[in-house]
């Protein structure tokens, strides 16, 4: 199974589990919480192997620029979430945090792979 959609399948997973353990009133905004950090997450893993494949030597600033990136759309997200929807704020804060760092520390286990030259085991 590859990176990606093994990330998609716990993401959903997990939410359904959560909403189901939580008998939850707030499964939207659980849901919103997630899917920010899983599609830019997403979309980092597969630029940076990209990147790192054909032009390992401009990661450093694809990076860089993608961080400052990921900080204007993050603000954005939340600020049209939190301001145009009546939402539940402190489920969508605390889902959005949760996703946010389980998503970082794979991304961070794939790219250790990654750059170790490990990437048989662990397949985009």
């Amino acid at each position: 199974m590859t990176v990606i959609v093994s990330i998609v399948f716990l993401s959903i997973i997990s939410w359904f589990l959560i909403d189901w353990l939580m008998v939850s009133t707030a499964s939207l905004e659980i849901f919103l919480g997630m899917t920010s950090p899983l599609l830019i997450g997403i979309c980092n893993v597969i630029l940076v192997e990209k990147i790192y494949r054909k032009e390992p030597e401009k990661l450093t600033a694809f990076m860089a620029k993608a961080f400052w990136g990921k900080m204007v759309l993050y603000g954005v997200y939340f600020s049209f979430i939190l301001g145009w929807y009546s939402l539940q704020a402190i489920p969508f804060v605390v889902s959005f945090t949760g996703y946010f760092v389980a998503f970082h520390v794979m991304e961070a286990f794939y790219f250790y792979c990654l750059f170790k030259g490990k990437t048989d085991e662990v397949k985009l």
